[in-house]
């Protein structure tokens, strides 16, 4: 057996040995790692087994009520919001895209990265600052009045910004950098060489843009669609502010309002249908989703982009920077000017402690889904069976779960916990143990890791995608062990996958909202719970300092993952 140096060496090693030769593939059986991962899928999934069991519980007493006042209402205005959401998003996601793509215009690789920035503004804080950019001594109605010389508000009409379409407005402008995303790398490995094809054949950019790019790209405009419309059925904060009686405002106000756990979880129980049939819609969008590189062929790999001249060098960079002014621009702007007359609140004892929350329960999350993703992968890559697959996948559905029906369920499972565990120590250990879980920031961070493992499975998964398949046999060839093979050579070889995931996973966390409202202890605060805590009390001015400190956060990561996407589908060409 051939001597290893260091780590680069042995992981040379293994690569030669995986690319000299085809070697078998031989399935590794061990009960433990399979129980492991069942064990990983049960937790995910039982919050959902705790809320249909809550659910079917009651008495039913409720059901008149919600039928009569809340469901119709509250189905409704979901259904048509989603819809609103969805053709803005697209529209915004797709045009922005192919814009940076197609054509050469100043200030375009700027504009390109860019584009993400609103991604960094969590829903809830792009609805308190349109409320106040549009409110009647907001900017824009001041400017209004100023120009035309109206004196009060019964002189002139303004739309209200407070409805379902501006609702609709406002979490599109956030939520469309997903499309963006998807289809800029999809025109980015495939649409520029077709489209390059088809101007030779004579078709006009018109006739190309539709009838060749946009059935390319379906698959990627579903799956960035279905990532917004999942965002836009957990929201909480931006609905609430805005007075939108959505099904997840509906199952708070029916919890808390009504006093009905029962009822609560009935409404939340018919959100989960409406997002499986959101999921099921996108997974038959991308059932025959594929990608052709341009290795090996004659044609020009980065066809020349189009360059613009005369008035269209000015109009469609001012288009492209629409998208950015109103869901970066905006929030940060508004936020900003509070920011600067309260200076004092960037040493506030209580903004330090919602960070240092903030931080904690981040950091911590993103390091246990990060885990639990290369546990699962990992098994699934040595097992190689269905059953492995099947329950890498139940752990994976916990993104699909809404904030508030995840903290809902959790609540039912951690507080029976917590209760059994503490009726065991009184009875056999003569002391209490109180609260362990819901009383601290435990349940916060079980909520958060349920729901994110799913983006860092899938961060990690692109990464090990692309290695060898014959990698692990080749490791054991050279006389490592499973887990020697794991430690030593994929690790190092997933090293950005693994930045990535812990990347989507921390900023995620700390703009989650609806989970941690339900499950933080009591005096347990963090950045977003602070600004949603000031906001609730009509002074969102007040949580502005922790607003900026959200954005900052959650900017620079999003920021370099869009360059490492578009890097790596442009090597990928």
């Amino acid at each position: 057996m051939p001597t290893t140096g260091g780590a680069g060496s042995g992981i040379a090693d293994v690569a030669s040995a995986a690319n000299a030769r085809t070697l078998p593939v031989k399935r590794l059986r061990h009960p433990l790692i399979g129980t492991l991962a069942l064990a990983v899928g049960v937790i995910v999934i039982l919050p959902v087994l705790s809320l249909a069991f809550v659910a079917l519980s009651g008495t039913g007493e409720d059901w008149p009520h919600l039928i009569a006042n809340v469901l119709p209402g509250a189905v409704s205005t979901t259904l048509a919001l989603l819809a609103m959401v969805a053709a803005l998003t697209s529209i915004a996601g797709v045009a922005c895209a192919w814009a940076v793509v197609a054509y050469d215009f100043p200030l375009r690789r700027i504009l390109s990265w860019a584009l993400v920035l609103p991604l960094a503004v969590p829903p809830y804080l792009a609805a308190y600052a349109f409320g106040e950019f549009f409110h009647y001594q907001g900017p824009v109605q001041s400017l209004v009045r100023e120009i035309f010389g109206f004196q009060t508000i019964r002189d002139y009409w303004f739309p209200d910004i407070r409805s379902t379409w501006g609702t609709a407005f406002v979490l599109a402008s956030v939520l469309y950098p997903y499309v963006y995303l998807t289809t800029r790398i999809v025109f980015l490995m495939q649409g520029r060489n077709i489209a390059d094809v088809a101007r030779t054949l004579g078709a006009s950019p018109a006739r190309v843009f539709w009838r060749v790019l946009l059935p390319v790209a379906r698959p990627a405009i579903v799956a960035g669609v279905a990532l917004v419309l999942m965002e836009t059925i957990n929201d909480i904060g931006a609905a609430e502010y805005f007075g939108v009686r959505t099904l997840t405002v509906a199952v708070y106000t029916t919890w808390l309002n009504r006093g009905s756990l029962e009822g609560g979880a009935q409404i939340a129980l018919l959100m989960l249908v409406l997002v499986l049939v959101l999921l099921l819609a996108e997974q038959w969008a991308r059932r025959r989703q594929r990608f052709h590189a341009g290795r090996g062929t004659h044609l020009k790999v980065h066809p020349p982009r189009v360059a613009l001249k005369g008035w269209r060098r000015i109009a469609l960079p001012a288009a492209v920077s629409l998208p950015i002014l109103s869901g970066f621009g905006v929030p940060i702007t508004i936020f900003g000017q509070y920011a600067s007359r309260r200076l004092e609140q960037f040493v506030s004892p209580d903004v330090a402690r919602a960070f240092l929350n903030s931080l904690m329960t981040a950091s911590l999350t993103a390091t246990f889904t990060v885990v639990i993703a290369l546990f699962l992968l990992n098994a699934q890559r040595l097992s190689k069976g269905r059953a492995m697959a099947a329950t890498v996948r139940l752990a994976s559905v916990g993104y699909a779960l809404p904030g508030g029906i995840l903290g809902l369920g959790l609540l039912f499972v951690l507080a029976r916990f917590d209760n059994s565990l503490d009726a065991f120590a009184r009875a056999w250990l003569g002391f209490s143990t109180g609260l362990l879980l819901t009383g601290s920031a435990a349940a916060v961070i079980i909520a958060c890791t349920i729901r994110f493992v799913a983006l860092a499975e899938g961060a990690v998964r692109s990464g090990m995608e692309k290695l060898p398949g014959s990698l692990d046999e080749a490791a054991r060839s050279l006389g490592k062990t499973p887990a020697q093979s794991a430690t030593s050579v994929l690790l190092p070889l997933l090293k950005p996958a693994i930045l990535t995931a812990a990347v989507l996973v921390f900023v995620d966390t700390v703009k989650e909202l609806s989970a941690t409202i339900l499950l933080r202890p009591f005096g347990f605060s963090t950045l977003a719970t602070h600004v949603y805590e000031n906001a609730s009390r009509g002074v969102p001015e007040e949580g502005a300092v922790a607003a900026i400190v959200i954005i900052i956060t959650a900017m620079v990561p999003v920021v370099l993952l869009s360059g490492a996407l578009v890097r790596d589908a442009e090597a990928s060409l």
